[in-house]
């Protein structure tokens, strides 16, 4: 990856997103992969959609991931030079069966005073239409934050956006292992249902500003990634030790 230039928070500020390619290396790639495949044979009672970021509190692997300093520079463009991590998710859906998500604005859930904080969603597969890509409606980012109402049909969230989409408008993103899509709090994205034979995996990073609070730390996994911490504001986790290598057997 090029070093992340001014373009990139150009094109984010109008469109509320901007996809960066190619920021992660296919070996890393594949570790995350790999540490997928472990976290589903680990966690039986889980679903390939419900790996979420409490399980990444002492997990080496997963924190080393997020603490990539490629990551952590694109994230710094956003949200300045001391970072820390909100929360974070594995986003996979299974070949043909791998649910949707209705379309919703991320900020309507976050216990976060002030709302500054940026997603960092990063390519571990192919992602396309087909196989249940992201969706997003550029500039959908300048609404406030809207009321949620229950889905009617089966997906992860359970709850949509309460108020109609032009879904006409919507983009499609279509990633290759190892782009990043930078998205914005307030912007409306969704994704459709895998139909396709392949799997969709993708990994969600929620940066912050050391400066951002969070007002449900249990909601959350607190670690500081880069820079230094705001006294009073946060209460950050002590990473744990990572070994160095990429293999499962390494972690």
């Amino acid at each position: 990856m090029t070093a992340p230039g001014p373009d990139i928070t150009a094109r984010y500020e109008t469109d509320g997103y901007v996809v960066v390619p190619g920021v992660i290396d296919a070996d890393l790639v594949g570790a995350a992969n790999a540490h997928v495949d472990w976290l589903l044979e680990r966690h039986p009672e889980l679903t390939p959609e419900q790996l979420g970021h409490r399980l990444c509190r002492d997990d080496p692997f997963w924190i080393h991931l997020v603490s990539d300093e490629r990551l952590l520079d694109v994230a710094g463009l956003f949200v300045g030079p001391d970072i820390a991590l909100f929360a974070t998710h594995y986003l996979c859906k299974a070949p043909r069966s791998g649910k949707g998500v209705e379309w919703h604005q991320d900020g309507a859930f976050w216990p976060l005073e002030p709302l500054n904080v940026v997603t960092l969603w990063l390519a571990l597969s192919d992602s396309d239409p087909d196989n249940g890509c992201l969706r997003v409606l550029p500039g959908s980012h300048r609404s406030t934050l809207a009321d949620m109402r229950p889905a009617e049909t089966d997906s992860v969230l359970r709850h949509r956006i309460d108020a109609e989409v032009d879904e006409g408008l919507a983009v499609d993103l279509v990633m290759r292992p190892g782009d990043v899509e930078v998205h914005h709090p307030n912007i409306l994205h969704s994704s459709m249902p895998n139909r396709s034979d392949r799997w969709r995996r993708a990994l969600t990073i929620r940066y912050i500003p050391t400066s951002t609070r969070i007002t449900r730390p249990d909601e959350a996994s607190p670690f500081l990634l880069r820079g230094v911490a705001v006294p009073g504001v946060n209460t950050y986790l002590e990473p744990p030790p990572f070994r160095g290598g990429n293999r499962v057997s390494e972690w």
